[in-house]
């Protein structure tokens, strides 16, 4: 196999975000260092703790759709995930016919998905006796009630179904269900789909809405939540001396990745070479934080594969996730792995949008990279000694060097991904 064969390429980038949705849009934010993170109004959340998050004000799904009829059986999620792949399908330039249906695949990285409210208020209702909620009803008089189409939402595996429909992608398809490590997972498994021949085209990126009444309430209860309710945009601060807690989020980014000798073939544009990527797990301890060793392993792996040494990437694009805890481990890890390394975190802009978190943090960097910029992290004004890392801030930084993209979670899950500019 020769480097064009070996070598995986971006030839596309759709994202659907808080702060935008399309490349013009999410840049022109990041330039202006505008959030995404607002009040929440796709419901009422008084009553409840927590009431911001990096929600999509304006979305609308019709536009992005194969058929509207679809819509019926999409949930948010999916049509979040079926946008971005619009758009990025779009931004590659693949024309109907131009790609054999079997040589296209699809991995998508996805959450739990929750049903509206709406659907199960009736089969609730059916189970009440006398005010409390009767369990024993719930197969009988619950079940009559039920949404009929209810279950082929929430499936997690329903985003990459509907893209594949939309694109008519009849090769490999696989969904990775891992948290916020599930995107950057999918991009490792869309280059490896593509280097075995299996493809010649693959969707791959992370789509979730975290939005829904039901996991709030979830997320109110679990905690480690920002409690900086009163002024939302300033809320999610990665490695800031004053950060208090994470925002949950919503969105998704979609990409093309091809062969290098496939894209040079039908004469695309790149968007970018991956150079490497890398996945590795730790033993996980309920109710502690990792102790970094996947961390430092997906790192060191990355590089050993890209062939670089850590003075040769551009910058890091962290994990970032703004709790004290979390960005204190992260932060020790990347001053042992690559101390002068400029760090940026764009979950300042957005929060944490779940198996989308990767994918569209990604996208973020590689709109900079064309730019030859690093995009900067909001709201890091006091720095931490506890986190020793250079965090790019107040206004992006000139670099056309490799980034280093990275994602874990406390269960102990790591990956890892470098890309370089075309």
């Amino acid at each position: 196999m020769d480097d064009s064969d070996s070598t995986i390429v971006i030839t596309g980038l759709g994202i659907v975000s808080p702060i935008g949705i399309g490349q013009e849009a999410c840049w022109e934010s990041v330039l202006a260092g505008r959030s995404g993170i607002r009040r929440i109004s796709l419901f009422d959340p008084s009553g409840l703790p927590i009431q911001i998050a990096g929600q999509l004000p304006d979305f609308d799904p019709k536009p992005f759709l194969y058929n509207r009829k679809a819509l019926k059986v999409m949930a948010r999620d999916t049509q979040l995930g079926v946008a971005a792949a619009k758009l990025a399908w779009e931004d590659a330039r693949l024309q109907a016919g131009a790609v054999d249906p079997e040589r296209i695949g699809v991995v998508l990285g996805a959450d739990r998905i929750c049903n509206p409210v709406t659907d199960s208020e009736a089969a609730y209702r059916n189970c009440m006796v006398d005010g409390r909620f009767d369990f024993s009803r719930w197969g009988t008089a619950g079940l009559e009630a039920s949404y009929p189409l209810s279950f082929l939402r929430v499936l997690p595996n329903m985003i990459a179904c509907h893209i594949s429909i939309a694109h008519d992608a009849r090769g490999p398809n696989n969904t990775i269900h891992q948290g916020e490590v599930s995107s950057l997972l999918a991009l490792e498994e869309a280059v490896r789909v593509l280097r075995r021949g299996w493809a010649d085209v693959v969707l791959a990126g992370g789509a979730s809405s975290q939005m829904d009444p039901y996991d709030w309430v979830r997320h109110c209860r679990l905690g480690g939540l920002s409690a900086r309710q009163d002024n939302p945009a300033a809320a999610c601060r990665p490695f800031d001396a004053h950060r208090d807690g994470q925002v949950k989020g919503e969105g998704a980014a979609v990409f093309v990745l091809e062969r290098a000798s496939h894209a040079l073939a039908r004469q695309a544009r790149i968007f970018g070479r991956i150079l490497a990527t890398a996945s590795a797990t730790e033993p996980y301890r309920p109710g502690q934080l990792p102790e970094g060793i996947a961390l430092r392993r997906v790192i060191h792996q990355a590089l050993q594969q890209a062939d670089l040494v850590p003075s040769q990437l551009g910058h890091i694009n962290a994990h970032g996730l703004s709790t004290p805890e979390d960005d204190r481990l992260e932060a020790q890890v990347l001053h042992q792995m690559a101390p002068e390394v400029p760090v940026t975190a764009p979950k300042s802009f957005f929060g944490n949008l779940g198996a989308a978190a990767g994918a569209v943090e990604l996208a973020i960097s590689l709109l900079g990279l064309a730019q030859g910029l690093i995009p900067p992290t909001l709201n890091y004004q006091t720095p931490d000694p506890a986190c020793p890392v250079r965090v790019v801030h107040g206004s992006p930084w000139e670099s056309k060097g490799p980034v280093l993209a990275l994602n874990w979670n406390r269960s102990g899950q790591a990956a890892a991904l470098i890309v370089a500019s075309a």
